[in-house]
Order: structure tokens, then sequence, then C-alpha cells
């Protein structure tokens, strides 16, 4: 399989469970690589000492959300029922493992740090806004 991105760069998204504040931060870390859905890693994978974080979901390079239901990292068409048209659909997913096409990685917190998260949103915000 060819990998269609030059560099490999995880949006890695932080969400508090606790206030419902999330924030955004990009790491190279491929340490990543081959953790599945359910697994807590460190938080010093991106910049967060301390804090354990579990892993949610994710999405590949072309937007295929990744299911827990669905082993390794590959793509699969699956059944979904869409409640709103009452029908059933075929939808692109990704399976439960990272692998470097996945782009984005939904985590929550599990264990915090020495540092209070209100206190990190406020610096990534204002880093972002500048």
């Amino acid at each position: 399989m060819v990998n269609k991105r030059k560099e490999i760069i995880f949006k890695v998204v932080v969400s508090d469970p606790k206030t419902g504040k999330s924030i955004q931060v990009q790491t190279k870390d491929e340490s990543l690589i081959g953790k599945k859905i359910g697994d807590i890693i460190d938080g010093s994978i991106v910049n967060l000492d301390g804090y354990k974080l579990k892993i949610t979901g994710g999405s590949g390079f072309e937007g295929a959300p990744m299911v827990s239901y669905v082993e390794g990292m590959n793509k699969k068409y699956v059944w979904w029922y869409d409640k709103s048209k009452k029908v059933r659909v075929k939808k692109l997913v990704r399976g439960n493992t990272i692998s470097p096409e996945i782009v984005q990685i939904n985590t929550k917190i599990e264990e915090y740090g020495n540092k209070d998260f209100n206190q990190l949103y406020e610096e990534f915000k204002s880093q972002k806004s500048q």
C-alpha cells in the first residue's frame, strides 16, 4: 500500500470530560502507530506531562472515521442504518488501529497531570490566535 502523505503529522484532539473543552495539538511522534481505540497513552507525546489520554477514535486522510468494531489498520465498507431516511447505507470506515494514513486522533483525559487543564487550554487558545 502506498502512503499518500509525505510526512507523518498527527492532529491529536485532547478533550476534557469535566469541562467539555478540547485542544488540538500536532505531533510527529510515530510511537502512536499501532495503538488501538481504547488504549491509554502518555500525555508527554503531546507536551501534556503527567496526563494519561485514552484514544476514543480518529479519521483518515480521506475522512473515513475509525470504528472500534473493525480490527486492524484497513478500510472497509460496512452497513449503517440511517434513522432519518429509514434505509441501510454502505459507509467507508477505518479499523481500530492507528496507521500512517490517520490524520486526526481523538482522545479524552483519563488522568490529570500537575498543571490545570483550564490553564493549558488558555495557553493553547492564545497561541492559536497569534
